[in-house]
């Protein structure tokens, strides 16, 4: 490494605050810091700047009714469709040569949709669904990869008045036979198979031993023939092959069908404590209107740019940010079917440089990821086309936050560190890039409108520098209206905890512990119920992670508690090293100064175990209730969601050894 390369390293890693570059801000879409205080004086009225950013058949009468809180109403009397929203306003502005899709699949095929090319196939498979039976508020299950057809079955559904419940193809059978049954859904559409680092996986036995466990008859499932010749596979009586419906119908015009706002747009499913999922509720007009806003406001996207969200569709944050608030801006969003590091670590750079990305929003797992490969992947490849780069699904500690800054974004790029939620619908704490100070490691503020607030045990506001609950005290756009047909687990799940029903206060709880500074900047500490209870002292796993991840020759890490004679639990670390440096005694002992000098000897660690990956869901979540078990001598629970099954036995053959 260079002097000159040395010195921007120890600047970088000093450095506690970062301000967007004249030039970004300059061209932001927004960049007036007054905003904040216009929203606050002007609330909730100052929604309308959302509703503005939509299409509307019928002007709506009131921005929110609350006469039935939480059960809140936003943009009452209005009537719109999300699939015109998407698509036939941007054909009719003269915009149906823009590319509205750029699809990179696995094997390195591509596929690019023009919004003329999406709306036809759209209203070819809307056609399709309406002759199969299908009916405005029917529930239509989808169950896919990343693949084009599935955002174009989901605004195929919109068009049709039918919400549409998307199934993470990486879920197992059981997981798609609870979701059409807690939907009661008849219908669903899911494919042949798809790509993972080049090899074919079979999809429709697994969906097919889904439905055999739905309790309810299915009407029909399609299926996309994604593998062509790789996979031989025969379809029941009521399984109909896409490309041959959707062919019966080619030139079919569908007109769109003019829904209540606060109809629902789409069931997301997500885990819930009692181990049941739950099946969020989101409406057309609120979310949509949201997922633009933010769009706009905080991925600063214009209808010239191409934009890419690295997530699956099968998550909220592909619903929000690769489908309906993009292509309601009428920009081109970027698709990738496979992994970043197939078939080799240097994908991601290759798509943005091709495609001569714009914008790149990715979650901290990837860019711990990228850090761990080397920064020689993507310095391999002309990323000058970026100007905003974003993170999303969980915190970004301080040093994957500067690696980015620096090896990606040529610190020219602002970053938005987004929190939100499924129940959301869209980013509601984090900086606006045209607007604030960045703070590696902290969100941000609360996005204009957003009342966020840090209070103790009883409801308090702490003071800045302390850590405590983060709430919400005024609703929005994006939030969820309920879960499905299930209005007491609604308010028990995320209005009990803060709320006072008597005086009608009602607060929002996420379950998400924070800290906040003097500058109002909030950094999400996770989920409350991810702490370890030291001698009496809750200690958030968040906080002890992103200490060692702050330790060089540290990639990732997970923190868990196990049992302890005399603390009652300690703290068990589980780390992967970066390429480059060794594991042992030396690395050992940083981690734990780097703990002790981040939050004190009360959180040193008991054990700190080294191993070449961490056990994680399909959709990249760490399973910390198996490392719970490793660390207390347990016996092992079910490994069968996770991805990597056969490395819990060898954390735990190397525990036992130690």
């Amino acid at each position: 490494m260079t002097d000159e390369n040395v010195d921007l390293e120890v600047r970088l890693e000093e450095q506690e605050a970062f301000e967007p570059p004249e030039s970004f801000v300059e061209q932001a879409n927004v960049s007036d810091e007054g905003i904040y205080e216009e929203f606050e004086e002007n609330w909730p009225e100052c929604w309308e700047r959302a509703a503005d950013m939509l299409e509307w058949d019928e002007e709506y009468d009131d921005v929110l009714v609350d006469d039935d809180a939480p059960f809140y109403e936003w943009f009452t009397g209005g009537r719109l469709n999300a699939s015109a929203n998407c698509l036939d306003r941007h054909v009719e502005a003269g915009r149906g040569d823009s590319v509205a899709i750029e699809w990179e699949g696995e094997l390195g095929e591509t596929r690019t949709y023009t919004y003329d090319d999406l709306l036809e196939e759209v209203e070819e498979f809307a056609a399709t669904l309406r002759d199969l039976g299908v009916e405005e508020d029917d529930v239509v299950t989808l169950y896919m990869p990343m693949i084009p057809e599935l955002p174009i079955a989901m605004l195929a559904c919109a068009r049709l008045g039918a919400p549409h419940s998307v199934v993470f193809a990486g879920f197992s059978a059981d997981a798609l036979a609870t979701r059409m049954n807690s939907a009661d859904s008849e219908y669903l559409v899911t494919c042949d198979g798809y790509y993972r680092r080049g090899d074919a996986l079979d999809h429709i036995e697994k969906a097919n031993e889904g439905l055999a466990g739905v309790d309810h008859e299915v009407s029909d499932v399609v299926v996309v023939d994604r593998l062509g010749d790789e996979l031989e596979h025969s379809l029941s009586d009521n399984q109909h092959d896409y490309d041959e419906l959707v062919a019966e119908y080619a030139g079919a015009s569908v007109e769109p069908v003019s829904r209540d706002a606060e109809d629902m747009l789409f069931l997301m499913y997500t885990s819930g404590t009692t181990g049941k999922p739950k099946g969020v509720k989101h409406t057309t007009g609120g979310y949509l209107s949201y997922a633009a806003w933010t769009s706009h406001a905080v991925l600063d996207i214009e209808a010239d740019d191409t934009y890419w969200c690295s997530a699956d569709i099968g998550w909220i944050t592909g619903h929000s940010y690769i489908v309906y608030g993009p292509l309601a801006l009428g920009t081109t969003s970027v698709m990738y079917e496979g992994t970043p590091d197939y078939p080799e670590k240097d994908r991601m750079w290759e798509i943005v440089e091709k495609n001569d990305v714009d914008i790149f929003y990715t979650a901290p797992t990837a860019i711990r990821a990228f850090m761990k490969w080397g920064a020689e992947y993507p310095q391999g490849y002309d990323l000058s086309s970026l100007r905003l780069l974003g993170t999303v699904g969980e915190p970004i500690n301080p040093r994957a936050w500067k690696w980015y800054y620096k090896h990606i974004g040529n610190e020219e790029c602002p970053i938005v560190d987004t929190w939100w939620q499924t129940e959301t619908g869209g980013m509601m704490i984090t900086t606006l890039p045209g607007v604030g100070t960045m703070k590696p490691g902290s969100a941000g503020p609360p996005l204009p409108g957003i009342d966020g607030r840090i209070v103790d045990v009883d409801g308090n506001r702490v003071e800045p520098g302390n850590a405590g609950y983060l709430t919400v005290d005024q609703p929005w756009p994006g939030m969820l209206r309920t879960l499905y047909q299930n209005d007491d687990r609604f308010i028990e799940e995320y209005w009990s905890e803060y709320s006072d029903p008597d005086s009608d206060e009602w607060v929002y709880f996420p379950e998400d512990g924070a800290k906040i500074d003097d500058d109002g900047y909030i950094t999400v500490l996770g989920r409350v119920d991810d702490v370890i209870n030291v001698s009496g002292h809750r200690l958030g796993t968040m906080e002890i992670e992103s200490a060692i991840v702050g330790v060089e020759g540290v990639a990732e890490a997970a923190v868990v508690g196990g049992d302890h004679e005399v603390k009652g639990e300690a703290v068990y670390v589980y780390a992967i090293t970066e390429d480059g440096y060794e594991e042992g005694d030396e690395l050992e002992e940083r981690v734990v100064e780097g703990v002790l000098e981040s939050i004190g000897p009360i959180a040193k660690p008991e054990e700190v175990i080294f191993t070449p990956e961490l056990p994680k869901t399909r959709s990249g979540k760490i399973m910390r209730r198996l490392l719970e078990d490793i660390a207390s001598g347990n016996e092992l629970g079910n490994t069968s969601t996770l991805r990597n099954p056969e490395i819990v036995d060898d954390i735990a053959a190397q525990v036992d050894s130690d």
